[in-house]
């Protein structure tokens, strides 16, 4: 497994839609190792999730975790969930704001509108069928991912750019935590 390059806020990689994976190719020595060293690259930089697009590769797969991530420490443990060629279709009109932040655009965070329960039609890596509902933190993290894969990143969804912060800043002013030595 390897450590894979993730493609920052700006490189054009970040704006192309990722091709579906054909059903024949999932099992395929090179997916799968792609999808693990996605996993790796994911925990090496505490993602709570990672698309192919945001590691160079144009193809419509994901991987989501949580579980004792510091970046997250409030949020639901997520078992890790590889999905392939998903499909999110809102299940409620209403959106929650929500603080997301990115792998490739680091170190900052700011106020999304998500939609608070989805329904999730995908493949796993076994290229089984996934029919899921997903709701709250689940939910948002389905919907930045997918986002990913059609060329979307969440700067785009925010409706008030003055919630965008440097993640110091955030956990200065927004949260109230103090840094060591400030």
């Amino acid at each position: 497994m390897a450590i894979l390059k993730v493609a920052r806020l700006g490189h054009p990689v970040l704006r192309k839609a990722a091709a579906p994976v054909p059903v024949a190719e999932i099992r395929s020595a090179e997916t799968q190792r792609l999808i693990d060293d996605m996993v790796e690259t994911m925990r090496e930089y505490n993602g709570a999730g990672l698309a192919a697009t945001q590691v160079h590769v144009l193809k419509q797969i994901c991987v989501i975790e949580v579980h004792g991530n510091p970046r997250y420490p409030d949020a639901p443990a997520i078992p890790l969930t590889v999905l392939i060629n998903p499909v999110v279709t809102p299940l409620t009109e209403e959106t929650e704001d929500g603080w997301e932040g990115c792998l490739s655009v680091p170190d900052m965070r700011g106020v999304v509108p998500r939609f608070g329960s989805v329904r999730l039609e995908a493949r796993d890596r076994e290229g089984a069928q996934v029919d899921v509902v997903a709701k709250e933190f689940f939910a948002r993290v389905l919907q930045h991912e997918t986002d990913h894969l059609k060329g979307v990143v969440y700067l785009d969804r925010m409706r008030d750019l003055s919630t965008l912060t440097h993640l110091a800043e955030w956990n200065k002013h927004w949260l109230g935590v103090q840094e060591q030595g400030d």
